[in-house]
């Protein structure tokens, strides 16, 4: 499997490489295949890297309408909530990607809903096999990825690949998420990070630091480390690469 750092100067340069990246990877990708899963993450990095996308895409080739996109984890609030992960993305992309409804697999809201464990459940069963060609995710300053938190019952090992998480440490304390082998189940992981509070939980999980959800994520052909310089503080030279 191959792995590799990519480090800019400052986090807007990680989003405005990521967008370019990831807009032609999936006109790569729509050459030769007629679906393109993609799973999406959010937080700072991600929503920013999405503005910047739809500024891209808007007269690419990019044909949307072989996109299929899924969530790696969602807050369990309410559907117009402005914390939702999807809410956060689509409103973003949709300003120039015109992806139909029944294309983006977005996680159930709170709205009427008996808890997270059940539309986790029904979450499961709508991703079935998919295998994603692309993961975006991003690392918490406690190493967690998606909803996945260290020390937590999240990261228990689980033969599912949707959970309802409870009591997160980070709020909202309830929340959806998929499991680490159906993130891993992805032809290529692609991590962003970006900030100082990042740089000791991303130095341990890439030198492998099992306590991390983070050291245990990866793709089945490639893994992408997408870092600015104070995300990637704390690594060692043989990690410090350029573009």
């Amino acid at each position: 499997m191959y792995r590799r750092v990519v480090r800019m100067p400052e986090a807007d340069e990680v989003s405005d490489l990521v967008a370019r990246r990831l807009l032609d990877r999936l006109i790569e990708l729509q050459d030769v295949q007629p679906i393109v899963h993609v799973c999406l993450t959010g937080g700072n990095a991600a929503n920013a890297m999405y503005e910047r996308f739809a500024e891209l895409a808007e007269g690419s080739e990019l044909d949307a309408a072989k996109l299929q996109l899924w969530w790696g984890d969602e807050r369990f609030v309410p559907a117009t909530d402005p914390d939702r992960n999807s809410l956060q993305a689509v409103s973003r992309l949709a300003r120039t990607v015109s992806i139909k409804s029944a294309d983006t697999h977005m996680m159930a809201a709170k709205d009427g809903r008996k808890d997270s464990h059940e539309c986790a459940a029904e979450y499961e069963a709508e991703l079935g096999g998919t295998h994603f060609d692309v993961t975006l995710l991003g690392v918490g300053e406690d190493g967690h990825v998606a909803s996945i938190f260290p020390g937590h019952p999240s990261f228990e090992p689980t033969t599912r690949n949707v959970i309802g998480v409870t009591d997160a440490p980070k709020p909202p304390a309830e929340r959806i998420s998929l499991t680490i082998p159906a993130l891993n189940r992805s032809t290529e992981m692609w991590v962003m990070a970006t900030g100082p509070g990042k740089s000791e939980a991303i130095a341990r999980a890439l030198a492998g630091d099992e306590r991390l959800p983070a050291a245990h994520v990866h793709g089945e052909v490639a893994t992408y480390w997408y870092l600015d310089d104070e995300a990637a503080a704390g690594l060692p030279e043989q990690f410090r690469c350029g573009l």
